[in-house]
């Protein structure tokens, strides 16, 4: 699939072809494993956790805050102690909000890698199996019942009587119907795809 497509405005067969698996079948073990080296595992990115001095010194980086600390500079030589007084305060409350943002971000992707799925049910070689959820890869067909944690995003391909709990993404208290058979044929937001499921959210 290019940037410009989405797999919610494809049709199921159009999403099979496209990935190159069966849904009858799934992939063979030696095909996964080959995606599986080519993609890597299906689990969030670790990214490295910076130090509070390094979350401070970034705030400070974008233009505008530059500007605007240059603008105080001189309004506290001009003798203007107001504006710079009122320029320094906006400063520093950006740079507080910005920190406590990326604290919270942090938090969010961490409690999504703690709801993850640790297995999932997948489609090999024609057999459904207990496969490890981060070795889930594209083209994976993965059965998802209820109470189940989904375990990785995909396309929608049977459903019956589906609904998923998207509050984690959406904020939404009640479950979400889901329908495998519609195709949007323009760009929709993450709440109102019908057709995809969301990894961490529950079935």
């Amino acid at each position: 699939m290019t940037e410009t497509e989405h797999a919610y405005t494809l049709s199921i067969e159009e999403t099979t072809v496209r990935l190159g698996t069966d849904p009858v079948v799934g992939l063979s073990g030696e095909e996964a494993a080959s995606r599986l080296a080519s993609h890597g595992p299906n689990e969030l990115k670790d990214r490295p956790r910076r130090s509070l001095v390094q979350r401070l010194l970034a705030q400070f980086a974008d233009f505008l805050i530059l500007v605007l600390l240059t603008a105080g500079v001189v309004s506290a030589l001009l003798g203007e102690w107001i504006d710079a007084g009122a320029i320094l305060a906006i400063v520093v409350i950006n740079a507080v909000l910005g920190i406590v943002q990326e604290g919270r971000a942090e938090r969010a992707i961490e409690a999504l890698r703690k709801m993850a799925a640790p297995t999932a049910r997948g489609l090999r070689d024609g057999t459904m199996q207990k496969v490890p959820a981060s070795a889930l890869v594209p083209g994976d067909v993965v059965r998802g019942e209820a109470g189940d944690v989904v375990p990785a995003d995909g396309r929608l391909v049977e459903s019956v009587s589906l609904q998923i709990e998207e509050a984690s993404l959406t904020g939404e208290s009640v479950p979400v119907e889901k329908d495998a058979t519609v195709v949007y044929t323009e760009p929709r937001p993450l709440g109102d795809r019908a057709n995809i499921a969301y990894m961490g959210t529950a079935v």
